[in-house]
């Protein structure tokens, strides 16, 4: 069974991490999936967008233990596998947005997925967590996409207490775009895809670069590079 449901409507991909029974962690096929997924939907010149969201009570809960640890049997590598953090860098270089449609916790790693995303929305009952120092690692790979939307002091106690927080305290934290009641959610979610469909293909690209190419340049290469695409 393949962990990630894709379909496609109105211009919209979704893709579901369904792999419930290990609450959607990060495995080799789960990846795969997500990454076939995405190259599918920038390929294709109808889609405007790819939606992230997930079948049961959680979101993503990070690394795949098993496979980390051996139990599970070794396999050879799935069609289109990568590994997290070029997954991560993958969609922050998409040429098209990807939305976050959160209907469950998300734990350790799953905060790098969510924070990678450009949109995210998640219902308010969710929590959210860095417990990765109650098992003796760190927050590694996912502080590269965290850490540049959180304030260092809210970051810091994050990181440290390995505590669960609310949705509401993930988005304070700018983890993600909002949080909302879970019956709102879906209206919530077609509210931010209504607008993005009424956006130029290309226009959604670029602006998409500039939130997070600009703030890393110098003001006058800044200036320099805004002028051609302004041209």
């Amino acid at each position: 069974m393949n962990p990630v449901k894709v379909k496609t409507e109105k211009g919209i991909m979704t893709a579901t991490l369904a792999d419930v029974e290990n609450r959607n962690a990060l495995g080799m096929a789960l990846l795969a999936g997500l990454n076939e997924a995405l190259e599918a939907a920038e390929a294709d010149d109808q889609i405007r967008t790819l939606v992230i969201t997930n079948e049961g009570s959680t979101f993503c809960a990070g690394a795949n233990l098993k496979e980390r640890s051996g139990a599970a049997q070794a396999d050879a590598p799935p069609k289109n596998a990568i590994g997290f953090e070029e997954m991560l860098e993958k969609i922050q270089h998409a040429s098209i947005p990807v939305i976050g449609r959160i209907a469950g916790h998300v734990v350790g790693g799953g905060n790098g997925l969510a924070a990678s995303l450009d949109i995210a929305i998640a219902q308010e009952d969710v929590k959210f967590g860095f417990t990765e120092v109650r098992l003796g690692v760190i927050p590694a790979i996912i502080s590269v996409v965290c850490l540049p939307k959180m304030r260092r002091g809210e970051a810091m106690e994050a990181f440290l207490r390995g505590n669960r927080f609310p949705a509401s305290k993930a988005a304070d934290y700018g983890l993600i775009s909002r949080a909302v009641p879970a019956d709102q959610l879906d209206a919530a979610v077609e509210e931010v895809l209504s607008d993005i469909r009424k956006g130029g293909p290309n226009a959604l690209g670029q602006a998409k670069r500039l939130v997070y190419d600009v703030p890393t340049m110098e003001t006058k290469e800044a200036f320099q590079y805004t002028a051609r695409l302004s041209g």
